[in-house]
């Protein structure tokens, strides 16, 4: 069984710095496509990031493109987002996604506020 779990997530002041932890289990990791995806308060999900299992080529979207960076460390099976520069328009809640978006964690929150 696949299990996906964040971490990391809080309160932050516009123009801060976070970074979201995804711990993954029960999958071969490193063979493993994995996104993020958030959601902010009343809206739909919103795609922000991937990262691929071949060459890391990673991708992103153009809301956050120049602030966050993706990343992966296939020995401690995790995936990580490193956000900078933050804006209120960030708070949502953070999932990660592996695969095919087939498997997701429980999400964990940000906020972004003065």
């Amino acid at each position: 069984e696949v299990q996906l779990v964040e971490s990391g997530g809080g309160l932050v002041q516009p123009g801060g710095s976070l970074r979201l932890s995804c711990a993954t289990s029960g999958v071969t990791f490193s063979t493993y496509v994995m996104s993020w995806v958030r959601q902010a308060p009343g809206k739909g999900l919103e795609w922000v990031s991937i990262i691929f299992s071949n060459d890391d080529t990673t991708a992103y979207a153009d809301s956050v493109k120049g602030r966050f960076t993706i990343s992966r460390d296939n020995a401690k099976n995790t995936l990580y987002l490193q956000m900078n520069l933050v804006k209120p328009e960030d708070t949502a809640v953070y999932y990660c996604a592996g695969g095919a978006f087939e498997s997701w964690g429980q999400g964990t929150q940000v906020t972004v506020s003065s």
